[in-house]
């Protein structure tokens, strides 16, 4: 294979671009960008005196073959010394809350907190699990997290805990949500074992095998609950930036947009503002949609399942404040739909990640998430919304829910489009169709990216691999 097109400078982009040029199969990889910046969401703002915000994810997790494989990466790239870890004993690991009924809720941690009842439940969470055991297995193919969960550990805990969770997983309504598509680990754990305690206990089928390098050996003996980097998530697309531009065997575009795709005898030509690309494969880590506007209108089947994986819209507001001003401490707090369908939740940034504070003088960095899956229901076309509403919106939820009376030092509003894919009920049978047609028909063509097997960092580093490997082998 001489040439492989990458379409997309995000992550997922970066990362199959990355595993490409480790290969001696392909002579060339041409990275086609349409944004200025290369890293999709994961943004940092770095600001002259030292503090660092983030307008995207703000901490990976280390768990799992694909918290492994991002490990590795990191520390390939040389980026060991830039990483903070955060361990389990934390207080930013074992403190995480929930804004219920007007006041905030410390989550159950630990065995205690799973023996006691503590509000805003009605019942200690061991009963729940305990029960668990004893639901007969479910007969759908596919059902929301919703409904999942109320089967199975009970309808207060999906109203609450799950409700909330997925709002800042995803953005999302659980009662949209798909079980078997966002969290795998739970639908095979009942379809294997027929109970959650039982596949956490047992495991639950398969899963990939990753090597861990030293770093992620590290992360393993002591503990680590999440990571960041010293100057933000974004030090990690641009250390792989400046590794393709090192390699010599990659060629990276930035402000160019894919206008169409068109098959021809030798693989692809790629039609851009300003010439025509030709490559022997594509690997598109482009959403969904953006791919099927590129697709040519004979590929309508496809284009069709491309176009029902939905999308959301999240204001992430920044927020400084000087002075200590926590009521409480921890990673932060999340809100359920119930409680308020426009406001997700708010992280503690400074507790976690104390080392991106401003070395000049005491001050509080918190993130604000609104909108998701209620952003037109609340706000309105995201078009038409302004900085100022978003901003007034953030600083009230702040006042509200942890009383902090004085104005922000600091601010940044940043309107994250169509962020996040929502992988609604049937999702799988969508993904099994997409594959099925480019499988058919022999495109040469490899999905990559958020819009179809899961939405973590992790997960889309991972789907970059997986991508390279299935075209050249296993040697990836």
């Amino acid at each position: 294979m001489k040439t492989v097109a990458v379409l997309g400078g995000g992550i997922g982009g970066l990362a199959a671009s990355y595993y490409l040029s480790k290969s001696s199969q392909v002579t060339k990889v041409i990275l086609l960008e349409s944004s200025g910046r290369y890293g999709g969401w994961l943004w940092s703002t770095r600001r002259s005196d030292g503090a660092v915000f983030e307008h995207g994810p703000r901490a990976i997790r280390p768990a799992g073959a694909v918290g492994c494989n991002t490990l590795n990466m990191v520390y390939d790239l040389g980026l060991e010394s830039e990483v903070l870890p955060i361990t389990y004993s934390h207080v930013a690991s074992k403190n995480r809350y929930l804004y219920v009924n007007g006041q905030l809720h410390k989550m159950p941690s630990g065995i205690s907190g799973l023996f006691r009842t503590l509000p805003p439940f009605s019942r200690p969470l061991l009963l729940s699990v305990a029960m668990e055991m004893l639901v007969k297995k479910g007969d759908k193919e596919d059902e929301s997290v919703h409904s999942f969960i109320s089967r199975r550990l009970g309808k207060e805990l999906a109203d609450i805990a799950i409700d909330s969770l997925c709002r800042g997983v995803f953005a999302g309504d659980c009662r949209k949500l798909s079980v078997r598509s966002c969290f795998p680990p739970l639908y095979n754990a009942e379809q294997h074992r027929g109970s959650l305690v039982l596949g956490m206990l047992l495991g639950s089928g398969p899963s990939p095998v990753v090597l861990p390098s030293r770093l992620a050996q590290r992360s393993s003996t002591e503990s680590w609950a999440q990571w960041s980097l010293r100057r933000g998530l974004e030090s990690l697309p641009e250390a792989i930036t400046d590794c393709l531009a090192q390699s010599g065997r990659v060629q990276l575009h930035r402000h160019a947009t894919v206008r169409q795709l068109r098959p021809c005898a030798s693989g692809w030509e790629i039609h851009l503002e300003d010439g025509v690309i030709s490559a022997d494969h594509i690997i598109s880590a482009l959403p969904a949609k953006a791919l099927s506007s590129a697709l040519p209108s004979s590929f309508q089947p496809l284009i069709q399942q491309l176009q029902d994986i939905s999308t959301v819209t999240v204001a992430v507001v920044n927020l400084e404040y000087e002075g200590s001003i926590l009521p409480v401490t921890g990673f932060g707090h999340l809100v359920p739909s119930s409680e308020d369908r426009g406001l997700l939740g708010v992280v503690y940034d400074s507790v976690p990640f104390p080392q991106h504070n401003s070395p000049n003088g005491e001050s509080t960095r918190l993130t604000v998430m609104m909108g998701g899956a209620w952003f037109q229901e609340v706000f309105g076309a995201p078009e038409e919304i302004t900085e100022e509403c978003l901003l007034a919106t953030a600083t009230e939820a702040v006042r509200c829910h942890l009383g902090v009376t004085m104005a922000p030092s600091w601010s940044r509003v940043a309107l994250q489009m169509d962020c996040i894919p929502q992988y609604h009920l049937g999702h799988w049978q969508r993904l099994e169709s997409i594959c099925s047609y480019v499988r058919k028909n022999l495109l040469p063509l490899s999905l990559v990216g958020s819009s179809y097997d899961g939405v973590s960092v992790n997960d889309v580093i991972f789907s970059g691999r997986t991508a390279v490997k299935g075209l050249l082998g296993n040697g990836v």
